[in-house]
């Protein structure tokens, strides 16, 4: 247990932090999003994901023929 006590303090915040508190608001937005803004908003959010993994998939064998193990 001695050596528990150091490890729980590497994870908690130092002291000196001041966090502040976000004020989440339940109401609807002011200016609500168009639908083409969703559109885009999501679309650019696939990309980001769907280009590096179509990425490394089209160029598999080449990493399969380049590793050297």
């Amino acid at each position: 247990m001695l050596r528990l006590a150091p490890a729980t303090q590497l994870l908690q915040a130092p002291k000196c932090w001041v966090v502040s508190k976000v004020h989440v608001s339940a109401k609807p937005a002011r200016t609500p999003t168009s639908p083409m803004e969703q559109a885009v908003g999501i679309s650019a959010m696939f990309i980001s994901f769907l280009v590096p993994a179509g990425w490394v998939l089209s160029h598999l064998e080449s990493y399969k023929k380049s590793s050297v193990a």
